[in-house]
């Protein structure tokens, strides 16, 4: 009796076996989506480095750029990010600013914490492109390119690049949210 139950697991288990060979197989063979490589040449979060803003002032370490599909909003920021949203919001200044709507800051920031190579991407509270004005706009950049905001990202002992976004939520020329 001992013996049919040995050989009914074995036999179990070789099914089961066979099952996840064949499911994987198919998936890999047939199942995947086919990446469109002409439409999305690059992967998430990535910023082309030739025409980002401020992508002369530091140098990326060697190796990966960490972090690409969401940030490292736990990671990047000096002392916290609520000694960020503090220092966005004591440095932040409303020159009779009448905009709404959001700006949003992409980047990298380099092994050493400096930031760098910034895409900005201006939306209405509706969130279609516009433009805001010139001069918010570039008073944002600066409040958020200064290195004292950025902490250094490591992976055991190695400090590592990484992706970062902060998005301004502006309502009548003031800042009503940072995120994330």
């Amino acid at each position: 009796m001992r013996i049919l139950k040995i050989m009914g697991w074995v036999l179990l288990s070789a099914i089961i076996i066979c099952i996840a060979v064949v499911g994987y197989s198919y998936y890999n063979y047939f199942g995947k989506f086919s990446e469109d490589t002409t439409t999305y040449p690059n992967y998430i979060g990535y910023i082309d480095q030739e025409k980002a803003l401020q992508n002369d002032t530091y140098t990326l370490c060697e190796g990966n750029i960490y972090k690409i599909h969401h940030g490292a909003p736990k990671d990047a920021y000096q002392g916290g990010k609520n000694t960020f949203d503090a220092y966005v919001m004591e440095q932040y200044k409303n020159e009779n600013y009448t905009d709404s709507g959001y700006i949003n800051f992409r980047f990298l920031v380099t092994c050493e914490g400096n930031p760098g190579w910034f895409e900005i991407l201006e939306i209405d509270l509706d969130y279609e492109k516009t433009k805001h004005n010139p001069k918010l706009v570039s008073q944002l950049l600066e409040i958020t390119s200064k290195s004292s905001n950025w902490a250094v990202y490591k992976i055991g002992d190695t400090p590592q690049n990484y992706y970062h976004y902060v998005s301004y939520r502006i309502e009548h020329g003031e800042i009503t949210e940072i995120l994330p």
